[in-house]
């Protein structure tokens, strides 16, 4: 670590954040996390015979709870430390940890800034932790965070976690890093700042995960079920100060990832597949900006947004009509209209190019009954 970054970084630890029943909790001790060694195997009441099903002969054993091949090859993509890692299921699980680990049900609150990913306010809401909304603001230029604002709702409605999606879904916005820094400095000792980068590959920006050295309460949700093309095997992060990982592991399950999807993992994270993921991401990005162009040319479209994700947000004059269109037509997108602000809007991802000519095309036709 540099001098500069040893300078800023904060006293306050992020344990003090950690609800106080938790900070000492061990958590179930699974047979796979004693790391014994051994040629018989009879502590996990496992069937001593595979299934006929099992062709390997290796389904019948426990998988280990974190694997370390594992955590040291998304720890070397991401940058980190491998203990400032935990794998998990998405970045769903990781979501629903913070708030289990960080938020006493019914006294604690979670920020939010719609429109934004739904599962921050599911997992509080089942956590019995409130939602404060600070909504983000539609100009000229796109989407704006009023972090001003995240700060004095943190300090006046108990806020232990702010969850910040960076791009954001579905608005494909990207937060100023100096802006997130900002934040999580003048929140220090108060909350965790996280950052949830789901998308940030096909954003081609620095990552949260650098403040990490300078800044304890910041934490980083990171998966590899985008621009890895891995969104069955569940394979997710959570990168924060590693003191704060250990208590996160003690609440995790015990055995959370599958050995056959650890297994895909490893295979994605080789070198000549990630090599491809980086070609097949820059094709993403270069049609992403064909498709938002387009679609701010055609007259049912009021707006198209600039994106820094693999989706475009596009608002339309009438967006059940575009929505019946494309479907009719066998093609599937996300209708946005039930969130606040978005009534007339609908989330396009990216497909192949020819996938995309289709949406245009099915877009262009004049509807039923116009002249």
């Amino acid at each position: 670590m540099s001098a500069a970054a040893d300078t800023l970084r904060p006293a306050t630890s992020p344990l003090q954040l950690v609800r106080e029943d938790l900070r000492g909790f061990a958590g179930y001790q699974s047979a796979r996390s004693q790391r014994l060694q051994g040629q018989v195997w009879l502590n996990a009441n496992e069937s001593p015979w595979c299934n006929d099903a099992d062709r390997e002969g290796t389904l019948r054993r426990y998988p280990d709870p974190q694997p370390q091949a594992l955590r040291s090859a998304l720890a070397e993509l991401y940058g980190c430390a491998p203990a400032q890692l935990l794998a998990g299921r998405g970045s769903d699980e990781g979501i629903d940890l913070l708030v289990r680990a960080v938020c006493r049900p019914g006294g604690d609150a979670v920020l939010v800034t719609t429109p934004t990913f739904g599962m921050y306010a599911v997992s509080a809401r089942l956590h019995g932790t409130r939602v404060v909304d600070v909504p983000l603001s539609e100009t000229a230029q796109g989407w704006q965070c009023d972090f001003a604002a995240i700060a004095a709702a943190v300090r006046r409605d108990g806020v232990k976690l702010v969850f910040l999606c960076s791009p954001g879904n579905p608005t494909g916005a990207l937060l100023a890093l100096e802006d997130i820094a900002a934040l999580a400095r003048e929140l220090d000792g108060q909350a965790l700042v996280v950052v949830d980068e789901a998308y940030l590959e096909y954003a081609d920006a620095p990552s949260a995960i650098g403040l990490l050295p300078g800044q304890r309460n910041v934490v980083v949700l990171r998966t590899l079920s985008k621009a890895h093309a891995l969104a069955a095997a569940r394979i997710g992060s959570v990168i924060a100060d590693a003191d704060l990982i250990e208590v996160l592991r003690r609440c995790q399950a015990p055995y959370p990832l599958p050995a056959a999807c650890t297994a895909q993992a490893l295979q994605a994270l080789a070198p000549v597949a990630r090599a491809r993921t980086v070609e097949r991401v820059a094709a993403i990005r270069s049609e992403r900006d064909v498709l938002r162009s387009a679609l701010s040319s055609l007259t049912c479209v009021r707006r198209a947004y600039d994106s820094r994700a693999n989706f475009v947000l596009a608002r339309f004059d009438d967006a059940q009509a575009a929505f019946d269109r494309l479907l009719a037509a066998g093609v599937v997108v996300r209708d946005m209209r039930a969130a606040a602000g978005l009534e007339d809007a609908l989330r396009i991802s990216l497909g192949t190019p020819e996938q995309n000519r289709q949406v245009l095309s099915v877009l262009s036709m004049p509807a039923e009954g116009a002249p």
